[in-house]
């Protein structure tokens, strides 16, 4: 299997921290490196994270990058009051080994893209880094394969605000910055951005029983996703009644693994920097502005096989295996939409009967 190499760019965070579980339990990536941007957490506590999920992960030989702090214009929010004092759902893990992190994350990304072939960015945090990398290194985009961002809302609400997911609420800037580079910058002619938005994450929420699952899995593994999810359990009980976590970041990778996981339409997108809408990203569903589509939006996901997949892969488990003990607690139908595939391609969608 010829693996494709995927730089993570992440604000870890506990939806980061279980991507991070499945791209280093999926044979089909190779991950050059992480680096990590202020977002759920300030930079410097992100990236002691992501070693901590390395460690955990015996997977040390990874590089870890700390790059920019702040957005780049409006005031720093972070998300502690969702993550927990150190992002990790308050467990204060420790960490055995005395490896670190790294500076300079915008550069590791230019030097990479220009001296690597066919290297794509999965970017699960605010898009600082990434803007930073078009504002002084646009030469290194020719070598950017694919840009895969967990981020954005179509039709779905918000969740910082009433129309805006918070990746770019919280550097609204960036995320224009980037959007506009698929429309504008010669190196990205003819590419789109991949927009893995609160349309689909929301439908990919772990609950009580598929932890219990998991533990019966792997204890280690199982009793590690069990503490750091544990707080945000409570917070998406207080917040929004559901029993269980929305677990947004690891559905980007999934996705970036296997296209038939989400269904979506083209489109130009652009990013509301102030005002109440902040963040807030505005697709053009019905090409008014006649502008070159620069973006992929992923409007249609299917729960049940995401599950099989994640599972499957961070528990080395056979998917027959996971899709029989899935098929006893996953409810697939209760009332709401569920989408089954019906063509390859995986674009279009239909209302139906829960997918196999």
């Amino acid at each position: 299997m010829n693996a494709r190499k995927v730089i993570i760019d992440c604000d870890p965070g506990i939806d980061d921290v279980l991507a991070l579980l499945l791209a280093l339990r999926s044979p089909e990536l190779d991950v050059l490196g992480i680096t990590v941007v202020c977002g759920n957490v300030p930079t410097a506590q992100g990236g002691e994270n992501a070693l901590k999920a390395l460690e955990f992960l015996e997977r040390l030989d990874i590089p870890v990058y700390l790059g920019e702090t702040k957005p780049l214009v409006r005031t720093y929010v972070d998300a502690m009051d969702t993550h927990g004092a150190d992002g990790l759902g308050e467990t204060f893990l420790l960490r055995s080994s005395d490896v670190s992190s790294k500076e300079g994350a915008v550069e590791f990304m230019a030097k990479t893209l220009r001296e690597e072939e066919g290297v794509s960015v999965i970017a699960l945090g605010p898009l600082t880094n990434l803007a930073r990398l078009i504002e002084r290194y646009p030469d290194a985009l020719s070598g950017l394969e694919e840009l895969v961002t967990m981020g954005g809302s179509y039709r779905s609400h918000g969740n910082c605000s009433p129309v805006a997911e918070y990746n770019y609420w919280c550097d609204p800037d960036a995320a224009k910055m980037v959007f506009e580079a698929f429309s504008v910058q010669p190196a990205l002619k003819g590419k789109h951005l991949n927009m893995i938005g609160l349309d689909v994450t929301r439908d990919i929420v772990l609950t009580p029983n598929l932890v219990e699952y998991m533990c019966c899995l792997s204890k280690e593994t199982g009793d590690f996703i069990r503490n750091i999810t544990r707080f945000y359990f409570d917070f998406h009980w207080k917040q929004e009644g559901v029993i269980g976590c929305v677990i947004n970041d690891p559905l980007a990778v999934a996705y970036f693994v296997d296209r038939s996981l989400c269904g979506g339409f083209l489109a130009y997108t652009d990013v509301q920097t102030e005002g109440v809408a902040m963040g807030q990203t505005v697709v053009d569903t019905y090409d008014f502005w006649k502008k070159e589509k620069n973006s992929l939006i992923l409007t249609e996901t299917d729960p049940f096989r995401f599950m099989e997949f994640f599972i499957s892969r961070v528990f080395d488990v056979s998917e027959d295996e996971v899709r029989r003990v899935l098929k006893q607690i996953m409810v697939k139908d209760a009332g709401k939409l569920v989408w089954q595939r019906r063509d390859t391609a995986c674009t279009s969608w239909q209302r139906g009967g829960a997918a196999e």
